[in-house]
């Protein structure tokens, strides 16, 4: 892996953290997710205009619909990560959620891209899960009944995550979708799927507007940004890769629970960051 495509997913993965923290604070629903998704299609509109006008983009209707299949994704992704949220601590669901995406695109990329992991990559990508597995509570998290239903949720998130990873990964890679198009495309997609319920319910909306506007600007600038800087590095890394190193996420997210929501952080946790450290350096040198 260069040190370029290292550098962005360390980056987006600052940004991923930060804003599922805003996410989390918010409390919100379907109503929300609308806020910063109305906020993403307006902040990025001026760049996606202008890569229109100073560069050769092709789109036709395989990409379009590639674009609509990714949006449909990702909105199940949002609502669901709003859902889990709502019923479990941020320390809880956002591990399990970053940590089950890897180990199933790891899996799966090798027969859908054909790509190869070499014996130190499979050793630092089970490490990587190794230690989320450790984060998340390991086996008290599904004896303990009051944690099982957001396990849950984070492990449906996850298979999520995996399933637009690899989905979004064919878009940028095979058909060669720029990143900021796919990802912009996939924030107006799941605006329009949204609106109508939004419509039937603008009460809603108005409220989280007020009360929680700071939030929704936050998501809606840091929420495609960070993955527009994955995507990147995805057109020339493997996926198997990008996605295990992008899970660093979770050491920070694990860190923002710990000081700004109270959730606790003791030595079982600092050990367990430490080992997913060391298995982030082994995939990134094999």
């Amino acid at each position: 892996m260069s040190l370029l495509a290292l550098s962005l997913i360390i980056l987006s993965a600052f940004m991923h953290a930060t804003w599922n923290y805003l996410a989390k604070r918010s409390l919100g629903g379907y109503p929300f997710v609308w806020l910063y998704l109305a906020v993403s299609t307006i902040i990025y509109a001026p760049f996606v205009i202008g890569m229109f006008i100073f560069s050769s983009v092709h789109i036709g209707w395989v990409e379009v619909w590639f674009i609509a299949g990714s949006a449909i994704i990702h909105l199940m992704y949002s609502l669901t990560l709003q859902k889990g949220y709502k019923i479990g601590d941020f320390s809880l669901v956002y591990p399990v959620a970053r940590g089950t995406g890897p180990m199933i695109v790891a899996i799966l990329a090798v027969y859908i891209f054909d790509e190869s992991l070499s014996i130190t990559g499979v050793i630092g990508i089970l490490l990587i899960i190794g230690s989320v597995f450790t984060i998340s509570g390991g086996i008290q998290a599904i004896r303990n009944t009051s944690t099982l239903l957001p396990l849950v949720y984070g492990i449906i998130i996850g298979v999520i995550i995996s399933s637009y990873t690899l989905f979004d990964k064919a878009a940028v890679g095979v058909l060669l979708i720029p990143p900021l198009l796919l990802n912009y495309g996939t924030f107006l997609g799941q605006l329009l799927f949204l609106t109508p319920k939004v419509l039937r319910n603008w009460d809603a909306v108005k409220d989280d507007w007020i009360n929680h506007r700071n939030k929704a600007i936050g998501v809606g600038i840091l929420n495609p940004l960070a993955y527009i800087l994955v995507l990147s590095a995805m057109t020339f890394t493997p996926v198997s890769y990008v996605a295990p190193v992008r899970e660093v996420s979770i050491l920070i997210g694990t860190i923002i629970g710990t000081k700004l929501l109270a959730e606790g952080f003791g030595t079982r946790r600092i050990i367990a960051a430490g080992t997913m450290i060391a298995g982030i350096i082994i995939v990134t040198l094999s």
